[in-house]
């Protein structure tokens, strides 16, 4: 069965649920089946999937293409977490993790050995760059919108425009 058919029949069951809480209750539930937290919660950590999914997609495509194995992009889920997962490619870590229902951050860090070392620095350098964020909008009929900097976008895009930025920036 198809992962997203399973996911939409999802509320429901939260439905069913909730309706048979108030027949057992007889109490009148204003709210009946639409928690939208926990919509919020699970769309969040549905949609950080099918990027993860896309984002592992793509990378097998480019190292496929690659004709040497330096340079490949490996992709990694992060312990502890529900779908957070970075990518990396020569000493670059590009990291996407849930910060809150409905926020998504992107960081991109480099961790690599200096160039010219200098005797009062440490031989590793890390560089954290800004932090980027796609929020969810509450679109109508309790829809979640994702969008960044309030524009709303397509997932395929998102990976087109981070791959690039990504495969630039470790190649330096």
């Amino acid at each position: 069965m198809d992962l997203n058919k399973t996911e939409s029949r999802t509320w429901i069951r939260e439905l069913v649920s909730a309706d048979e809480q108030i027949e057992k209750s007889v109490m009148i539930d204003m709210n009946l089946g639409l928690d939208t937290q926990r919509i919020l919660v699970n769309e969040t950590i549905q949609f950080l999937l099918r990027l993860k999914t896309d984002f592992a997609e793509a990378s097998a495509t480019f190292n496929e293409l690659k004709p040497t194995a330096l340079g490949r992009i490996k992709v990694y889920g992060i312990a502890k977490t529900h779908a957070d997962f970075m990518l990396f490619r020569n000493g670059y870590k590009m990291i996407f993790s849930v910060k809150n229902a409905g926020l998504i951050s992107m960081r991109f860090h480099y961790v690599g050995n200096l160039a010219i070392p200098n005797p009062t620095q440490k031989e590793q350098v890390t560089i954290v760059m800004d932090e980027e964020l796609v929020e969810a909008k509450w679109g109508a009929f309790e829809e979640v919108l994702w969008s960044y900097k309030g524009l709303s976008f397509k997932p395929e895009y998102l990976v087109r425009h981070y791959m690039t930025h990504f495969i630039k920036e470790s190649s330096r």
